[in-house]
Order: C-alpha cells, then structure tokens, then sequence
C-alpha cells in the first residue's frame, strides 16, 4: 500500500508545475550548444582538478583562472540562471511534501487505529 501510494506521489510531482518548470529550463538549457560545451568543459576541469587533488597535487595558478572563468560565464547565462530559479522552486516544493511526510509520520506514531486505506 505505501509503494503504491510513493508511485502516486512520484505521478502527481512529474506533473506538477514546478518540475515541469524545471524540466523546461534544463531542455533549454542543454539544447543551448555554446553553454552545453561550456558546461562540458567545466566537468572536465574539476574531474582533472580533482584527479591532481587525489594525487596530493595542487591546481596551478592558470588552471584555476580558466575554472573561474568558465564557472563564471556558466553561472552568468541566463539559461543557466533559469535553471537555478526553476530548481530552487521545485526544492521548495519538494521541502513542503517532506515536512507534510514527516507531519503524517508523527500522527501515524501518535495514533493507535492501524488505517491501510
């Protein structure tokens, strides 16, 4: 019966506005091919920065200038800022089912009628 009800939950949050939203914004995002590269690019600085960091050595000056830059034209696209906007939306909403889960749980603990419908 709970597994059923999570499925429910997970059908009604892919529908809802807020990820939606955000489902939007990451299309748009990705279908954007100068941020994609630039965002492929800046996996593949911190997976080399953190592969040196792994070998006890540390990033030299010129690495972390160009990891900065890239960090700093991704974050100032707009794209990428809507993004960021539709996931912070979707994070408040999914901080408002997990208090509602959570309130549920303590009334389940507090009551003493076994309810499965």
């Amino acid at each position: 019966m709970i597994v059923e009800r999570a499925l429910e939950l997970g059908r009604l949050l892919g529908q809802c506005d807020e990820y939606q939203g955000l489902k939007r914004a990451n299309d748009r995002m990705m279908g954007e091919a100068e941020l994609r590269i630039a965002l492929d690019k800046l996996r593949g600085l911190q997976l080399a920065l953190a592969d040196q960091a792994d070998r006890g050595e540390a990033p030299k000056p010129e690495q972390q200038t160009e990891l900065d830059q890239v960090i700093s034209g991704v974050q100032g696209h707009p794209l990428y800022q809507g993004v960021v906007a539709a996931q912070a939306n979707f994070d408040k909403l999914m901080y408002q089912v997990n208090e509602q889960i959570l309130e549920g749980m303590r009334k389940g603990v507090d009551s003493r009628i076994i309810s499965l419908g």
